[in-house]
């Protein structure tokens, strides 16, 4: 697979997913993604992206300011 970019190799790899829920950062860590060693851009899958949607639902009840979540241990 190349990238869509650069046209760049694609390798498997890990990334951290940020976002905002209400004024509230969720961070993932450890989140499988493929990504280009060229220029960098990430790819995530649609499984990838379904555990990630779960974990955001679970959290969206108990947010403070900031959550940090490991992506191996919540998925």
């Amino acid at each position: 697979m190349t990238c869509f970019a650069c046209k760049g190799d694609i390798k498997k790899d890990t990334t951290t997913y940020m976002t905002e829920h209400n004024g509230c950062y969720i961070i993932i860590k450890n989140v499988p993604c493929t990504k280009c060693t060229q220029c960098g851009e990430e790819y995530l899958n649609g499984v990838t992206l379904q555990k990630i949607e779960n974990i955001l639902e679970k959290l969206k009840n108990t947010l403070t300011e900031i959550a940090v979540v490991d992506y191996t241990k919540a998925a």
